[in-house]
C-alpha cells in the first residue's frame, strides 16, 4: 500500500502511518436515524463495505430504525442494528423486529446489548436473554456482538470490582463456543491505550478470545467528549480530557484520537496476536467529521467478506 495518498490544500502528500493504516482496516462506524438522515450521501463519506451499527436509542421507532437500515443496505453497506434487551418489550416484539430487518433491509448482524435504561420495559434485562431466546439463530444471523467495557461498568458492577461482567463475559463466551454465529466484543470508546490494552490481555489469560472491536470517538470539541464520556460512564481514562482541559491552548481545538490510536496501532504491529482486531468508530463530533480523519489516517480499505 503506498504510503502517501492525500493531499493537503498546498499539494503536499500528507505521510499515512502505516501502522495506523493497518490498524484501520475494515473499522466500522454508528449512527443514528436522525444523524444519517442529515448525510446526503454515504458513499461520499465512508468505503464500500464499511460495518454501520445503527444505534437504537429510547424513544427512536422500529419504523425509523428499519428504514435506516434499508437505506444503508441499498448503498451497499454491511448494517448491525442496536438491540437493546431494556427497551424490547417481550420475545413477540424482538421476533418482529428481527423479521422486519431481514424482510425489509436484508439484516443479518446485529449488535446485542442491556442498553441505557435504568428500568426495562418489559421481559428483558440483559443481553444473554435475548441470546437465550434462539430467534436470532433461528433466523440465520451470521454475526452478533455483544458489549465490552474496557473500564469496568457500575451499571453491572456497583462495587467496582468486575466480577460480573467477567462472569457475563465468559456466559458470552461459552455461548460462542456452542453456536454458529461469529461473536465479538464491541466496546465503550476509551481515551487511554495502556489501560484498554492492559484489560484485552487480561481477557485472553481469563479464556475469553472473542475478537474485540475498541471503541474510539471520533473527532470533537473537547466539551462534547467530557459531556458524552460523563453520560456514558468513561471512567479512569476521562482524565485525559480532563488534562487537556486544563491547557487553555488547546480548550478551543477539537480533540483527535491520533495519539490513543497510534499506540494502539503499534501495540498490533509489534503483537500481531494481540485480540483488538477492529476499530469501531462512535462520530461524536459528526460523521463527516470522523469519515474525513479516517480517510486521512488511511482508512480507505473495505471490509473483507470474512471480517472478524
Amino acid at each position: 500500500m503506498a504510503l502517501l495518498q492525500f493531499k493537503k490544500r498546498d499539494d503536499t502528500p500528507t505521510p499515512v502511518n502505516p501502522q495506523v493504516e493497518a490498524f484501520l482496516d475494515g473499522y466500522s462506524i454508528e449512527v443514528m436515524p436522525r444523524t444519517a438522515e442529515k448525510v446526503e450521501n454515504f458513499r461520499d463519506l465512508l468505503p464500500a463495505g464499511t460495518r454501520v451499527y445503527i444505534a437504537h436509542i429510547e424513544g427512536t421507532s422500529i419504523d425509523d430504525m428499519v428504514a435506516t437500515a434499508r437505506r444503508l443496505a441499498e448503498d451497499g453497506y454491511p448494517v448491525m442494528p442496536h438491540f437493546p434487551a431494556r427497551i424490547i418489550k417481550d420475545k413477540a416484539t424482538l421476533a418482529d423486529w428481527i423479521a422486519r430487518y431481514q424482510g425489509e433491509a436484508g439484516v443479518e448482524q446485529a449488535l446485542l446489548l442491556a442498553g441505557g435504561v435504568a428500568k426495562p420495559h418489559g421481559d428483558f434485562d440483559s443481553s444473554m436473554q435475548l441470546l437465550e431466546t434462539g430467534l436470532f439463530g433461528q433466523a440465520g444471523f451470521t454475526r452478533l456482538h455483544v458489549a465490552g467495557h474496557p473500564e469496568g461498568n457500575k451499571d453491572i458492577d456497583p462495587d467496582g470490582s468486575d466480577k460480573n461482567v467477567m462472569d457475563a463475559l465468559r456466559w458470552k463466551q461459552a455461548f460462542n463456543d456452542r453456536s454458529d454465529a461469529q461473536m465479538a466484543l464491541a466496546t465503550q470508546f476509551a481515551f487511554e491505550a495502556k489501560p484498554v490494552i492492559a484489560w484485552a490481555d487480561a481477557l485472553t489469560k481469563a479464556g475469553i478470545d472473542l475478537p474485540i472491536h475498541i471503541g474510539v470517538a471520533g473527532p470533537a470539541k473537547l466539551q462534547t467528549l467530557v459531556k458524552f464520556a460523563i453520560a456514558c460512564g468513561v471512567g479512569p481514562s476521562l482524565k485525559v480530557l480532563q488534562k487537556r482541559a486544563k491547557d487553555v491552548t488547546k480548550l478551543v481545538l477539537p480533540f483527535e484520537p491520533t495519539e490513543f490510536i497510534t499506540e494502539l496501532a503499534a501495540h498490533k504491529a509489534a503483537n500481531p496476536d494481540f485480540n483488538i482486531e477492529r476499530v469501531h468508530f462512535f462520530p461524536l463530533g459528526g460523521i463527516k467529521t470522523n469519515a474525513t480523519w479516517a480517510i486521512n489516517h488511511g482508512g480507505r480499505s473495505a471490509v473483507p467478506a470474512n471480517q472478524t
